[in-house]
């Protein structure tokens, strides 16, 4: 069975397998197409990061720009940068709702905010001509 990788760096994604299932963690470098490293900046900081197997990782389809800026303009990136997105991607996941942040590009909101007004618009249509 070959594993798709995926995983971008800066991508948030949760543990699926091992003692550390449920885990949150920033994809940090894909090392291949089976295996990432990962980093939370707690338990696993920037200079440790651990090697998981990608099928072992469940992504969560958030993605940190500011992470993945910082990774691409030094190599590096600090721990807190790393629990601070990891912070902000758990009150998402609890709220249920992904805001359009750095997460979405503003041309997607934008697209979001045209059909959502075309939507509207199409309901208010039917609703004039009393359907």
């Amino acid at each position: 069975m070959t594993a798709r990788n995926n995983l971008n760096p800066g991508d948030l994604v949760r543990s699926r397998r091992g003692k550390d299932e449920d885990q949150l963690y920033v994809v940090l470098a894909a090392l291949d197409e089976r295996s990432a490293l990962v980093a939370d900046g707690d338990k696993r900081r920037f200079d440790r990061p651990k090697r998981k197997n990608v099928l072992h990782l469940e992504p969560l389809g958030i993605h940190s720009e500011e992470v993945a800026g910082s990774l691409r303009e030094t190599g590096r990136v600090t721990n807190a940068k790393l629990r601070f997105a990891i912070a902000k991607a758990e009150a998402t996941v609890k709220a249920g709702t992904r805001p359009p942040d750095d997460a979405i590009s503003t041309a997607n909101a934008a697209t979001e905010t045209r059909q959502q007004s075309d939507a509207f618009s199409v309901a208010r249509g039917a609703e004039e001509k009393g359907e």
